[in-house]
């Protein structure tokens, strides 16, 4: 057992010694990093992986997109009338003949284009305040109406998308309490926009 220590002693009492140990020590931790770095960044890389698609999936600040088209709220709302007869039980001046859907989240929630297209519209609008248009192309238009004084933040021109933010919610023009008023037009008819949407993968109910 003599002559091995003695031989140790020697090496490392010499210089390439000492870069023979300096060097046998690099060695194995880059082979410890090779081992074990794997088995730390992957559950890493997973978590944040998991992250990013909970953030893609999250309503708070930001509507529901399905491909092109998307809900025109973040988050849950109420609904009330709906398309076609439906008289406003203490409201003398609103029309009895519905034709688009209304929804609420509370005044100055924020408000959302529907789908990709270009801003015809974007000011007062008659009795349906104010109001932003969205052409969608062939022949698709959608309304949003009753829009707070000075909440619009698009420009008629402007192209739009899915959870582009275009108002907030108000009462201006011939409404009963803040609300959202929805239309979709289709060449120039207005349709029920709950089946519309519905056809989307975005149910209004």
């Amino acid at each position: 057992m003599g002559a091995p220590v003695a031989v140790v002693a020697a090496v490392t009492s010499t210089r390439t010694g000492r870069r023979l140990i300096g060097l046998f020590a690099g060695a194995l931790a880059c082979l410890a990093v090779a081992v074990f770095a794997p088995v730390i960044v992957l559950p890493l890389a997973v978590a944040a992986q998991s992250s990013s698609t909970a953030s893609n999936e999250s309503v708070n600040g930001a509507p529901i997109v399905v491909g092109e088209w998307g809900y025109p709220y973040a988050g849950s709302h109420t609904t009330g009338r709906g398309y076609g007869w439906h008289p406003v039980e203490g409201c003398a001046y609103c029309p009895a003949a519905h034709f688009g859907y209304d929804m609420s989240q509370g005044c100055g929630a924020d408000i959302f284009a529907a789908g990709p297209g270009t801003v015809t519209l974007a000011r007062r609008f008659g009795q349906f305040g104010n109001s932003v248009m969205i052409d969608h192309g062939a022949g698709t238009i959608t309304l949003y109406a009753h829009l707070a004084d000075g909440s619009i933040t698009v420009a008629e021109g402007q192209q739009v998308t899915a959870g582009t933010r275009v108002g907030g919610e108000g009462q201006t023009g011939l409404s009963f309490g803040c609300h959202l008023h929805f239309e979709v037009r289709q060449n120039g008819a207005r349709i029920d926009p709950a089946p519309f949407m519905a056809s989307l993968g975005l149910p209004l109910t």
